[in-house]
């Protein structure tokens, strides 16, 4: 699955408020990218995604069945 695919199957269901795929989202988009980025700029927007996926922490838990469907 590309990010465009990712991206339509996201407004389809509803995922564009679900932080985590939109993380996928970015990495995927990232990973499309990465031909056209140097070592820095790639391992930069990585360092970034992974904080923003860090500050998601674990506010799921307790509620796996509702926010994972």
């Amino acid at each position: 699955m590309d990010s465009k695919d990712l991206a339509r199957y996201m407004e389809a269901t509803g995922g564009i408020s679900k932080p985590w795929l939109l993380v996928q989202l970015r990495l995927k988009k990232l990973e499309e990218n990465k031909h056209n980025l140097t070592n820095k700029e790639y391992m930069e927007k990585l360092e970034d995604i992974h904080q923003d996926l860090m500050k998601l922490g674990e506010w799921w838990k307790g509620r796996e069945g509702e926010v994972f469907k």
